[in-house]
């Protein structure tokens, strides 16, 4: 896996690390991704070349790194990709997964929309994305430098997470690739915390405060919260 902070002058450096403890690793890193409380069959994907992928990049933990399924964009390289949670749950994140491309299918950037009700199309998230970013409808975040690892490992992006406590859904805006005709999303997904809504009592999940994956590759000279990562 590899994680990704903000990029200096905007240029990204990766470095890969090869481990024998994976099965372990994987326990590991699973206790506090959300993937239970996604709303699966609620997933919603504008431009996509076939219906209904949207929900297949959405999945477990151990199928992360699987390339079988994706969702790909269909008349041009913008996709809209709409991700609820489940509506007795409150989520709060801290890390947004992406395997996307490979290489130029990647997304070149992803502007991160919160609880967007109702779900927002691509005129919506094209004008909210040029708002600056103070605005109240501006992206919670924006990542402006997608990591292209040819489809080969996760990327985890830090988020801000003053701007993504009580979280209803997810939208991510891909306006385009990195210079191919259409783009390719193998998985998402998100790590963070979440209680029932209820007034049964919290059921929290432990979130990385400070990574100890080993299989992790952070970018040199990186940091959450950024300028370069998000806007």
């Amino acid at each position: 896996m590899v994680r990704c902070g903000d990029e200096h002058h905007g240029h990204g450096h990766c470095h890969g690390h090869s481990h024998d403890d994976d099965d372990h690793l994987k326990t590991e890193g699973e206790q506090d991704y959300l993937y239970g409380v996604v709303d699966r069959d609620a997933v919603l994907v504008l431009n996509e070349h076939e219906p209904n992928a949207g929900k297949r990049i959405i999945k477990p933990w151990a199928e992360r790194n699987t390339l079988e399924t994706y969702v790909e964009s269909s008349v041009d390289d913008s996709l809209l990709i709409r991700i609820p949670f489940a509506s007795s749950s409150s989520v709060k994140l801290r890390t947004l997964l992406l395997n996307a491309g490979p290489g130029e299918q990647t997304p070149d950037t992803v502007h991160i929309f919160t609880n967007s009700t109702p779900p927002i199309d691509f005129a919506d998230a094209a004008d909210r994305a040029a708002l600056p970013p103070k605005s109240p409808q501006a992206p919670a975040q924006t990542l402006s430098n997608v990591a292209a690892t040819n489809a080969t490992q996760v990327v985890e992006y830090p988020l801000r997470v003053a701007k993504f406590s009580r979280v209803r859904d997810v939208t991510l805006y891909i306006p385009a690739s990195q210079g191919a005709e259409t783009t390719r999303v193998y998985f998402a997904g998100f790590k963070g915390e979440w209680e029932k809504s209820s007034r049964e009592a919290p059921v929290g999940i432990i979130y990385e405060s400070a990574p100890q994956l080993k299989d992790h590759v952070k970018v040199a000279g990186t940091a959450a919260g950024s300028n370069n990562l998000g806007s």
